[in-house]
């Protein structure tokens, strides 16, 4: 056998072995053919997280934050005030939203986006907001304030579906990126 056919067969055995990161996905197989796993984020495909936050705003996918962050946001405590609001909810629901969450997190992921955000936030205090994470902040430090802010249509990078046009479906590509009332900010 060659040497890199070995060393090929024994990542492939370490991914396959590695309960983490096989959990992350709910059909591991069918992820390792899927040519399109290492882009972006993975969808929010849970419908009590779907309706529970996305009543209030943008279901953010799982995969934005690391667990270490989930855990801290997704308390009884921290529901109180979340972020200026009363998020409570009760208990079985909070567990079930909890443990989605982390399940789905940016350090348990295998999407390309998320693997960024995990390196990103490893070390460090979690951050509890998306834009405080760095590699988002870089992602996003050459749009003049005025297209986010001092835009109506936006008013904070906090509404990623404002802009990112598939954020719904995990994709954040630049390509698919529509600034209201900027229609050409990046030519």
């Amino acid at each position: 056998m060659s040497k890199k056919l070995k060393v090929v067969a024994l990542l492939a055995g370490v991914l396959l072995t590695n309960g983490t990161y096989a959990q992350a996905e709910e059909n591991f197989g069918k992820w390792l053919i899927n040519f399109q796993r290492t882009k972006e984020v993975k969808p929010v495909t849970d419908k009590q997280y779907l309706k529970e936050c996305g009543d209030c705003h943008f279901a953010y996918q799982p995969g934005l934050l690391p667990a270490r962050s989930w855990e801290k946001l997704l308390t009884a405590d921290a529901l109180k005030n979340h972020f200026g609001d009363n998020a409570e909810l009760d208990r079985d629901t909070l567990q079930a939203i909890h443990d989605y969450a982390v399940e789905n997190a940016a350090d348990k992921s295998f999407y390309k986006r998320s693997r960024k955000i995990a390196l990103a936030t490893a070390e460090g205090e979690a951050p509890l907001r998306i834009i405080e994470v760095r590699y988002i902040k870089r992602k996003h430090q050459d749009i003049p304030e005025k297209m986010v802010k001092g835009n109506q249509d936006v008013k904070s990078l906090s509404h990623c579906n404002k802009c990112h046009t598939q954020a719904d479906k995990g994709v954040f590509d630049e390509d698919t990126v529509s600034i209201p009332n900027y229609p050409d900010w990046d030519d």
